[in-house]
């Protein structure tokens, strides 16, 4: 299948790389044309814009870094949505704001395009792996075509609703809920080691004995050990914090945690650990905050 395939950082990169080795055809565009290098080397074509990597084809996939970017690259100049086809179908893969998927459905439909939104849950390694899990909302015939067209990415889906946003809805919750959960292990460990115990000795038997969770020793074992290169940035995770308290102001709704996780944030951020792991900046944020 023809697909253009806009956004090529860690996660975009794999995910375009493992759809090319199932048998796709893509066309890619990264702002940072470099980033597109590697995949045009294994014969993927390059577009000189977001339109062109829109232009004739059957499926086109967005994986952008934020709600500002989608502007840029959906409504800009050369921009995607002037040149997708009737008939094509748009899968925006990122994690966005729901009033900008509430915003992009309007548009779709008003030009008559398939829209499906289907982030994805999983750090570049689980992408590598093809063992994301993918959230999806739209229109039934358009979701089971993503479907067919994404499988070599997944370990499975979720399909939530007709209404793409209930799917970016979804993301932004569980990114909600992997913050708390770094937040409290952090914190967790704060205390073990303030009673003698390794932290990863209180780890095993927390886990073993209550939640038994691959999820939970993942996170664990990032914090622990810190990867050379960051999977997801504290600045990341603030951004989708943010989004995700501003679709709950949106319906009236006022959660305390979340407002206190944006604090921990913007203390990580201006003590200089924005680039840093998601999980071991807020590792080090409780360790720092139980001194202060």
């Amino acid at each position: 299948m023809k697909i253009g395939f806009l956004g090529l950082g860690n996660m975009g990169a794999v995910m375009a790389k493992r759809l090319m080795d199932a048998g796709h055809k893509l066309t890619v565009w990264n702002r940072t044309e470099s980033r597109c290098k590697p995949l045009v080397a294994a014969g993927a074509k390059l577009a000189a814009t977001p339109a062109e990597a829109a232009r004739g084809n059957e499926i086109v996939i967005t994986m952008l870094f934020d709600d500002a970017a989608h502007e840029d690259v959906l409504f800009g100049d050369s921009g995607l949505l002037e040149a997708v086809e009737q008939g094509a179908v748009h899968l925006s893969m990122s994690t966005i704001s729901v009033a900008l998927s509430e915003r992009l459905t309007a548009e779709h439909k008003k030009r008559g395009i398939a829209f499906v939104a289907s982030p994805v849950f999983g750090r570049p390694n689980v992408a590598e792996a093809g063992k994301l899990w993918i959230v999806l909302a739209g229109a039934e015939d358009a979701v089971e075509h993503a479907k067919f067209v994404i499988g070599p990415l997944s370990r499975g889906f979720t399909v939530v609703g007709t209404e793409p946003a209930q799917a970016h809805a979804v993301k932004l919750g569980g990114n909600f809920l992997i913050s708390a959960m770094i937040h409290s292990l952090g914190e967790g460990f704060v205390f073990a080691e303030s009673q003698g115990i390794a932290p990863g000795t209180f780890f095993e038997a927390v886990n073993s004995a209550l939640f038994q969770s691959p999820f939970y020793a993942a996170y664990a074992g990032v914090m622990l050990n810190p990867p050379e290169h960051a999977g997801a940035s504290i600045e990341l995770g603030k951004k989708d914090l943010g989004m995700f308290r501003a679709a709950a102001k949106e319906h009236g709704v006022k959660l305390s945690l979340a407002d206190d996780m944006a604090r921990v944030f913007d203390e990580a951020i201006a003590e200089g650990m924005g680039a840093e792991d998601w999980a071991v900046g807020q590792y080090r944020m409780a360790q720092k905050r139980s001194r202060d």
